[in-house]
């Protein structure tokens, strides 16, 4: 077998740790051998490169783990999705349409700082650091600030609104107005 030295040494230091670890992670001794088989034609199409690789273990190794992760992936059995599958109509209920109406209201009888806090964060998506930058307070002071105001609106909500929430704090239920 010509190569290049120090392809061959290193080969030689860590076939046999190589091939284990390909075994104890494929079914058949013979996928491990093949997969095995790829990855020192992988280090040999590297020719002299190959010797210039510092740590050349760990090399092989990292080739060894993602040949193996590839022939993984491509082996994973897959299922089609039929071609004349429609996706399922999604009407908002007539409950969120109303929920959607109260939140304005609610956020309106929220203080100027709360309502901004919700806003600005929650609703436009800006950071905390953001808001602590446009109020000019820490980035501490405005963590307070956003906690406190969207505890008041979840308050606000439950009472407004009647919105239930569970033990995570989601939404888990509202009662529409029609029918209080």
């Amino acid at each position: 077998m010509n190569g290049p030295p120090c392809l061959l040494a290193a080969w030689s230091s860590c076939e046999a740790e190589l091939r284990r670890f390909l075994r104890r992670r494929l079914e058949q001794a013979d996928d491990a051998d093949e997969l095995l088989q790829e990855v020192f034609i992988k280090a040999w199409q590297q020719e002299e490169r190959f010797c210039t690789i510092d740590d050349r273990r760990a090399w092989l190794f990292r080739v060894t783990r993602n040949a193996l992760a590839d022939r993984l992936r491509a082996s994973r059995e897959q299922v089609a999705v039929p071609d004349d599958l429609a996706a399922p109509a999604i009407e908002p209920a007539p409950a969120v349409d109303e929920l959607s109406q109260c939140l304005p209201r609610v956020l309106s009888e929220l203080s100027p700082a709360d309502r901004l806090a919700i806003t600005l964060c929650d609703i436009g998506g800006a950071s905390q650091r953001q808001l602590a930058d446009q109020l000019g307070i820490s980035l501490s002071g405005a963590k307070s600030r956003i906690q406190r105001a969207r505890r008041r609106l979840r308050e606000a909500l439950t009472k407004g609104c009647r919105v239930r929430f569970d033990d995570d704090g989601r939404v888990c239920g509202f009662t529409p107005r029609a029918t209080l």
